[in-house]
């Protein structure tokens, strides 16, 4: 079965996103600049230290990936930063769910706090400070 990993556009702010990242799930982060490709002779000055790809791979299934690149026709003006996309936590217990909502809400925009969800788990979601949709869930029975 194919696994589902979030690509993240994020122009200007990628490393420091996917740093922040790496500070609160751990993991390898790996960075790849257009002056690490064999297009580096063939970017303008200001480009060769733009993030063309980078992955932080926490675990064999948990694995996110971003660039500064938008993939849009008119570039960073077409993108609205993570409107069409949710990353969901499905934790494992009711501290790691706690843990992680409070590490990822600095600086962030809760859209519904931690509670308690009608299906009997614990359900939250956020905003984070760098436009990217975080919902997070935790039940004892799933």
């Amino acid at each position: 079965m194919a696994t589902l990993n979030p690509y993240l556009s994020l122009p200007g702010t990628c490393r420091e996103a996917m740093n922040f990242y790496k500070e609160i799930f751990g993991g390898e982060l790996n960075i790849m600049t257009f002056a690490d490709t064999p297009m580096a002779d063939q970017m303008p000055p200001e480009m060769k230290n733009s993030i063309i790809h980078s992955m932080l791979k926490v675990s064999d299934s948990f694995k996110i990936m971003a660039t500064e690149m938008t993939g849009t026709e008119k570039g960073p003006s077409d993108l609205i930063a993570g409107n069409n996309v949710s990353l969901t936590l499905v934790c494992e217990s009711e501290a790691e769910i706690r843990e992680l909502f409070s590490k990822l809400s600095t600086d962030a925009k809760a859209k519904d706090e931690l509670q308690s969800a009608f299906w009997g788990g614990l359900f939250g979601r956020l905003t984070d400070k760098f436009g990217t949709h975080w919902m997070f869930e935790y039940s004892e029975n799933a």
